[in-house]
């Protein structure tokens, strides 16, 4: 199961990585080094690093705002289709017996 960071730790650690990336030459080289001192996969620390780019508009993406609007949206039109659904069934349930009468 991962482990769940949250956001203040994520921002310090990116921060970390950002002040080291002149010693190590590449965001994969210092997210290792980082990473290996706090604890956290070099792999989840760049993609931090790289999602902090994204949200502060320095690399193309979509920022986590979005990602999470994304998946806020995706929820509710799964809740709805469900939902649409059981009306649908229900009406032609409804047809069903009227038309039995």
């Amino acid at each position: 199961m991962p482990k769940k960071y949250d956001a203040e730790f994520k921002a310090r650690a990116v921060r970390l990585v950002r002040d080291h990336l002149q010693d190590y030459g590449s965001v994969t080289a210092a997210s290792t080094a980082v990473g290996a001192q706090l604890g956290v996969a070099r792999e989840s620390l760049r993609r931090w690093v790289s999602q902090a780019e994204i949200d502060s508009g320095a690399r193309p993406g979509l920022s986590t705002d979005h990602e999470a609007e994304i998946r806020r949206l995706k929820v509710e039109n799964k809740r709805l289709a469900e939902a649409n659904a059981i009306l649908r069934a229900a009406s032609i349930g409804s047809a069903a017996r009227i038309g039995d009468t």
